[in-house]
């Protein structure tokens, strides 16, 4: 176990010019010469953030596109290697080798301790009496609800929808089951009037899926449907937590041990972390630069726009605090660039198209919570693209 430890700790000390990360099991598809000597060798190789190169990414790459495509949270990555020792696990290769834990069930007793402590102290839930539902992140963990809250054996499917813009996954994954039991049916809106019109003996079984707050958007939402009919599920209802945990281990037999042991660790630091600064405060403050920053950048433009997001007071912080969206909803104002996407993929920047979640094309998705050399780079091809919007005016 000291040697594991050591490997560890040299591939950790491996920089990467702070432009990219050193793992055990790096790998590098287009490596250069130095880089695959490296690897053959069996040594950690350095894998770069977009737009930087070279054997320790320390070359900047101008004419880089900027990645907001994808919501892979890498703006917590300092506060974990703040706390590296603390949040650092050793898996022997022994590790529970049964399917089950000494209890018979899939999940750990202590996770599901630490899971209502978290609730606790941040106090977004009372979990007293409640069921724990442990998954395979909330893809899974989505599809075990509609799965649970849907019509069995009948010939009517539930009908599965949502206010838009929705997450694209409800949709997604809904489809690609291709379950009888249930549909997607798009947005929550146009059932609306549908529902309050039927009569009690022909009421259809409609699945509302409400986040909050909203992806794409970062609007906090409310369940569309207040008919008489209509219910809110709780994680208090026993018959959806059965048929929801047998669903789990059918597909998956629950998550892999050491997922669960991660997790437990991981929320060992975050619930433990009174000295200093925590995760919520880390978040928090990074998230809300980064929002200011690109509302700053879009406020000088007259043919882009971000959603408005207003203040709320926090539970856990106590106080009114500002915006600190993971992701901006930008919106071409033009009337002739219905297809924003592309003005925007001209400009090299990615985004996610606004269809992708039921919206129209004039809007895009761009992600806030990758690397801060991606949301520098973000900024920097917003400020080019608006500059040249300015110049166009003044020509």
């Amino acid at each position: 176990m000291r040697k594991a430890a050591e490997e560890a700790e040299v591939v950790a000390s491996i920089s990467c010019s702070g432009h990219g990360r050193a793992y055990i099991d790096s790998t590098i598809v287009n490596v250069n010469q130095q880089q695959q000597q490296q690897q053959e060798l069996g040594g950690p190789v350095c894998e770069c953030n977009s737009c930087y190169g070279g054997p320790y990414c320390s070359q900047l790459l101008p004419s880089c596109p900027a990645d907001a495509d994808r919501g892979d949270p890498y703006f917590l990555e300092p506060f974990w290697m703040e706390n590296a020792a603390m949040s650092a696990i050793l898996v022997s290769g022994w590790h529970r080798m049964s399917y089950t834990f000494n209890h018979s069930s899939f999940m750990s007793i202590q996770l599901e301790n630490r899971i209502r402590n978290l609730h606790d102290i941040v106090g977004n839930a009372i979990t007293k009496e409640k069921y724990i539902i442990f998954g395979s992140g909330t893809t899974q963990l989505i599809n075990a609800a509609i799965h649970a809250l849907s019509n069995h054996n009948s010939s009517s499917p539930s009908k599965i929808v949502a206010s838009i813009p929705f997450f694209p996954l409800y949709k997604q994954q809904t489809e690609f089951f291709q379950e009888v039991d249930y549909t997607f049916e798009g947005d929550a809106s146009l059932w609306m009037n549908k529902m309050n019109n039927y009569s009690n003996n022909n009421i259809t079984n409609l699945i509302e899926m409400v986040t909050s707050p909203n992806n794409p958007d970062g609007q906090l939402k409310c369940a569309r449907f207040q008919h008489q009919n209509a219910k809110a599920i709780y994680d208090r209802d026993k018959t959806v937590f059965e048929k929801m945990d047998k669903y789990l281990s059918i597909n998956t037999m629950g998550v892999s041990h050491e997922s669960q042991l991660r997790a437990l660790k991981l929320m060992k630091v975050v619930i433990e972390g009174k000295e200093g600064e925590t995760l919520f405060d880390f978040g928090y403050k990074t998230l809300s630069y980064r929002w200011e920053k690109l509302s700053e950048v879009i406020s000088v433009s007259k043919r882009f726009s971000l959603q408005e997001i207003e203040p709320e007071y926090c539970n856990f912080f106590h106080k009114i605090r500002g915006p600190s969206p993971a992701y901006a909803w930008l919106k071409c104002l033009r009337e002739e660039e219905k297809d924003c996407y592309a003005v925007l993929t001209a400009a090299n920047i990615i985004g996610r198209r606004g269809s992708n979640y039921g919206a129209e094309d004039r809007y895009v998705r761009l992600s806030l919570i990758r690397t801060q050399d991606d949301f520098d780079q973000l900024l920097h091809r917003l400020k080019i693209l608006i500059s040249e919007e300015n110049t166009a005016k003044s020509i």
